[in-house]
Parts: C-alpha cells; structure tokens; sequence
C-alpha cells in the first residue's frame, strides 16, 4: 500500500514537470522564434516478486510476476519544425527558411561573451552602426566578427544567401550555421541556444528572407487540450493518495482497538 502512494507520488511529479513544459509553450506562444518543447515519460524499471519457501512448488523461488514502482521523466526535446512566416516590412526583421540559427555575441552579467544561437531575426541598428538584437547583443557576420552598417544608410538590403549590402556596397554576410545534432544544443534563456559539448556546427542552407518575422511553432489549441489531460490525470492520481490514505488511516484505528 505504501508503495502505491509511491507510484501515485510520482505521477503527480510527472505531471507537475508537463504542466510545466506546456506553460512555458503557451507563454512563448507569440515569442518570435520559439520552438515547441516536450517530455517524455517512462515507467522506473519493474521489481521482481517472490515466492519463498512454499511449500507448494518445493520451497523452490519462482518469480510471481512484476511490480512497477511508477512513472519518470524519460528526456525533454525541442520541436524544430518551421513556424510561419508573418510580414512586417520592417528593414531589420529577418526570418530564416529551412535548418539554420543566427550568431550572435552574448555577454552575460559577469562580463564573459560567448556565441550563443537564435531563430530570432527582429534586429536593429545602435548608434554606432552595429546590428544588434532586442537586447542589444551583436549580430555576428561570417567571419565572426559583429557587423557594423554605416550610420548614414538610407536603403538596406539583404539577399537570400543573407549578404548585407547597404546603399548597393556589399557589407558583410549573416554568420548563419546548422549543426550535425540539435541535440547538442540547449536552451540559454532570452531565446538563445547555446552548443554543448560534442556540437557540430555545419554550413547552413537556409534562405533569409527580409521584411519578415518567424512565428513560434506552438498550437495554442493543443497546449490547451495538454494542459486539460494534465489536470485530469493529475486528479486521478490525488485521488488515489486520498483512498490510500484513508484506508491507511483505517487499518490504524484498527490497530489501536
């Protein structure tokens, strides 16, 4: 009895980590750029009963059947399908078709920089020139160095190989790369990726296309049903804690007649 409320404990676990996930979904629902995460679940490994010394099969051991102690959070994964395409006819808005991220030079709060990756194409030019993102982190050009327009441009363009050229003179071309296994890259934070140990970065194919913003992948109606079978199945594991609870609380009073 005490371990079903171990295995009805750690379905709510479970469940507690998906409603998380698809919150966070739902949040970033407008976040340009955003992909789609999940969980997936698996049961712990199954315990063996016992049957010792019966006298029936000759005191012999047999194994009775098996007993799972409850479910866990197998691994998270990241959808990265392409969401659409919205128009703004912004100069600086950039969306990327096909596999690919931007580069972009991140300095966190101690002062250390690092390339960090993103599908968030909504830049813009600071004073100086350079081509930053919301944050006002540098945008990187293929030979990893920031790029930097000129302060007086009055018409900028941007092909489908991502060259830059300002006022007709080519500038710099966008630092985009693929990676052999997206799972070696993970989430940073401010809808940045990070590579980890063993990333592969590869040359990327992906088409840039300027005046246009990529929408997150998130279906807002299927978070919410998630989000409904969740709770339910949440409930359903609560109320299996209170009637073993109750009856726990039975088999005491009986004890102490």
């Amino acid at each position: 009895m005490v371990k079903g409320l171990y295995t009805a404990y750690s379905g709510l676990t479970v469940q507690q980590k998906r409603l998380d996930v698809v919150s966070n979904n739902l949040a970033n629902a407008t976040t340009t750029g955003y992909k789609k995460e999940g969980l997936t679940t698996q049961s712990f490994k199954d315990v063996y009963g016992i049957k010792v010394k019966d006298e029936t099969v000759g005191y012999i051991n047999q194994n009775i059947g098996t007993l799972n102690l409850g479910a866990k959070v197998g691994e998270s994964f990241r959808s990265w399908d392409q969401g659409s395409f919205q128009n703004t006819g912004n100069t600086f808005d950039f969306a990327l078709s096909g596999s690919g991220l931007f580069s972009i030079s991140f300095t966190n709060k101690a002062g250390e920089t690092s390339t960090l990756y993103t599908r968030d194409g909504s830049f813009q030019m600071n004073r100086e020139g350079y081509l930053v993102t919301k944050d006002g982190d540098y945008v990187l050009g293929e030979g990893g160095n920031p790029i930097q327009l000129p302060t007086d441009v009055s018409q900028l363009t941007v092909d489908s190989t991502g060259g830059i050229y300002a006022d007709g003179q080519y500038v710099d071309t966008f630092g985009i790369v693929d990676f052999e296994d997206y799972n070696y890259i993970e989430a940073y934070g401010e809808n940045l990726y990070r590579a980890v140990d063993g990333a592969v970065t590869t040359d990327s194919t992906a088409a840039v296309n300027q005046g246009y913003i990529e929408s997150s992948n998130i279906n807002v109606v299927t978070e919410m049903v998630d989000m409904i079978n969740i709770s339910r199945e949440y409930e359903s594991n609560q109320k299996i804690v209170n009637a073993i609870d109750e009856m726990l609380g039975k088999m005491v009073g009986i004890s102490e007649l």
